[in-house]
């Protein structure tokens, strides 16, 4: 992340809007197990950037993801993407989510169970393009299951098609709610380079919530820490979390162990 003051220097004058920043500055009170708690959250995300937000249950990541796709109304704040004003609560400006151009992969994946594969990704298009439902069909090597409905897939299979939906609407954000948590360490490995790949081939800004420290080091570009609603550290994952090769070692070590058993 980048703050304000910094970014018109190293974007040589080009203006905000023309580089697709995302910007934030937003207050909600949330209601969690521990009561009343008020998120606080005012920063620039720029484009290309991975950032991954990080903290315990009940901090505020999930509602940061709800809020940007319009899904939850902040009490107060603005929300801007490039040249568009996606909430402003002084102006009383409140785009609904299908106007954001923001992709959102949930927890549950929330695929159509009565849809087959290659229908679900083809239900989030908003201009019907057959040849790009193809191409998302052989990026996550789901070709072969493109006629399965949902109720027939494996968790990482469903994993993959929720991925490909998600980047169907080519959105200009992308937002993955811990895409991975329930997975095992193999599949893990391997959607990890799946959400890599997608990063890439959007080219746009990504908001992963994760709670697993090696899978933000090795995804993000950048991070957020969340504590209690409000923002207790931003920036590069090896200065928040440190580098020890030997700690990441260890990891991997009990990650083979826990597939293997």
């Amino acid at each position: 992340m980048i703050q304000k003051e910094n970014i018109e220097s190293k974007s040589n004058s080009v203006p905000l809007e023309d580089l697709g920043v995302l910007s934030i500055s937003i207050q909600h009170a949330m209601h969690t197990s521990e009561g009343k708690k008020m998120l606080e959250v005012s920063t620039q995300i720029m484009p290309h950037e991975l950032l991954c937000l990080f903290g315990h249950s009940g901090a505020g990541k999930t509602t940061i993801l709800r809020i940007l796709a319009g899904l939850t109304k902040p009490d107060k704040g603005r929300i801007v993407f490039g040249n568009t004003v996606w909430f402003d609560s002084e102006k009383k400006i409140n785009l609904p989510p299908q106007q954001r151009n923001v992709g959102f992969m949930f927890q549950d994946y929330a695929l159509f169970p009565n849809m087959s594969i290659e229908k679900n990704i083809r239900f989030a298009q908003k201009e019907k393009d057959e040849a790009e439902v193809e191409k998302l069909l052989n990026l996550f090597d789901l070709a072969e299951l493109r006629h399965r409905k949902s109720g027939q897939l494996s968790g990482g299979q469903k994993q993959r098609v929720a991925l490909a939906r998600a980047l169907a609407a080519k959105p200009s954000v992308l937002m993955l709610d811990e895409p991975l948590s329930a997975l095992d360490c193999e599949m893990r490995a391997a959607l990890q380079h799946e959400i890599r790949k997608a990063h890439q081939l959007l080219k746009t800004i990504t908001l992963m919530v994760s709670h697993d420290k090696h899978e933000i080091i090795k995804l993000s570009t950048s991070v957020m820490v969340l504590r209690n609603g409000t923002v207790e550290k931003c920036g590069k994952a090896e200065e928040i979390f440190g580098k020890s090769s030997n700690h990441n070692g260890e990891h991997k070590t009990a990650c083979m162990n826990l597939c293997v058993h």
